[in-house]
C-alpha cells in the first residue's frame, strides 16, 4: 500500500474512533508535480490538493517530500513526521503517527 493509503487508512480508523475533535487528514502536491494527481488520489477519501505558484504551501511551510505536519486545534504546526523515514506500512510507525495527531487533537 502507499504512504498516501496508508493516511487515508488512517483517517478511517480515526473517523471510527471518539476523539475530542474532528482531525482531517489531506494530502498537498508540490507545484511540478501535477502529474501524479490522477494516481495518488484513485480509490482514496483524503482531499488532495494541488500547490500553486500563487500559494508557494511547500516552500512556506518548508515542507520536504512526504512530510506529514501536524497542527494543533489552532492550526499551529505541532510536530513533522517524514513518511520516507517512517513507512507506515510498519505498525510501530502508523501507532507513533496516529498518537502524534491524538496527542495534538488532546491539546487545549
Amino acid at each position: 500500500m502507499s504512504q498516501f493509503g496508508s493516511l487515508d487508512a488512517l483517517q478511517q480508523d480515526i473517523d471510527g474512533e471518539a476523539w475530542p475533535v474532528a482531525v482531517r487528514i489531506h494530502g498537498v502536491n508540490a507545484v511540478g508535480h501535477e502529474s501524479e494527481n490522477a494516481y495518488a488520489c484513485e480509490g482514496k477519501d483524503i482531499p488532495w490538493l494541488q500547490e500553486i505558484l500563487a500559494e508557494p504551501v511547500w516552500a512556506d511551510w518548508e515542507v520536504t517530500y512526504r512530510d506529514v505536519i501536524v497542527l494543533d486545534r489552532d492550526n499551529v504546526p505541532v510536530a513533522v513526521y517524514n513518511l520516507t523515514s517512517h513507512d507506515l506500512g510498519e505498525p510501530a510507525n502508523y501507532a507513533e503517527l496516529k498518537a502524534l495527531l491524538q496527542a495534538a487533537a488532546d491539546r487545549e
